[in-house]
């Protein structure tokens, strides 16, 4: 018998975001639901279990969950984007990221800014579907969605001490909001490559090619 998503996994979780809906009472729901479903799944006695989701931070926690990573003495590193169909060069970087520090943040941007920055066909996979897919990443410690197109305010939130970005940018040619944003923390920004050839564009590209 192949292996399915389990029963209790919300069909639709995007529904009220595409719907144009506020997307905060309908997440935080999901989000619950996820994490109950996880619950009940459980053998009974059942100890150590994998839990990914419980690495899906809620905007309102992050200021806690950053507080607590600080008072671990953990050096954080920090990321964002779309990850809407993830793929090897999304994972490569992810890594990378991860091994400047010692725990990684991914900042999510949240459907309606993902259609901003994209188009109307995007994303192909809704907010907490795809933050819950990194969240089940060995390199990504936690995961948070944020609903603008910029990480401005995520990143004041997440107060990183590394801030990553992916591709082509110096640090003269990145957003100078978010650079301003993570200095004046006292963080430092480091440029890591894409895999070359390796994107969601090419990929659905190849895919409308078959």
């Amino acid at each position: 018998m192949g292996l399915g998503a389990p029963a209790s996994f919300p069909a639709r979780v995007d529904l009220d975001v595409h719907a144009g809906k506020d997307a905060s009472a309908p997440r935080g729901r999901i989000l619950q639901h996820l994490q109950n479903s996880l619950q009940q799944r459980r053998a009974p006695g059942q100890t150590g279990a994998v839990d990914f989701r419980q690495k899906i931070i809620s905007w309102d926690r992050l200021p806690e969950w950053r507080a607590a990573m600080r008072a671990s003495a953990r050096k954080l590193v920090v990321t964002n984007g779309c990850f809407d169909l993830l793929h090897v060069g999304h994972v490569s970087y992810l890594e990378a990221a991860r091994n400047q520090g010692d725990a990684l943040l991914v900042g999510v941007n949240g459907d309606q800014s993902v259609r901003e920055l994209k188009g109307p066909g995007r994303p192909l996979n809704g907010e907490i579907e795809r933050a819950t897919v990194l969240a089940a990443l060995e390199s990504v410690d936690a995961v948070c969605i944020f609903e603008e197109p910029t990480a401005l305010r995520f990143l004041a939130a997440a107060q990183p001490d590394i801030y990553v970005k992916g591709g082509d940018y110096t640090v003269e040619t990145l957003n100078q909001g978010e650079r301003h944003t993570v200095e004046q923390a006292g963080g430092r920004i480091v440029i890591i490559p894409f895999v070359q050839g390796k994107s969601t564009t090419a990929l659905l590209n190849k895919i409308a090619s078959l």
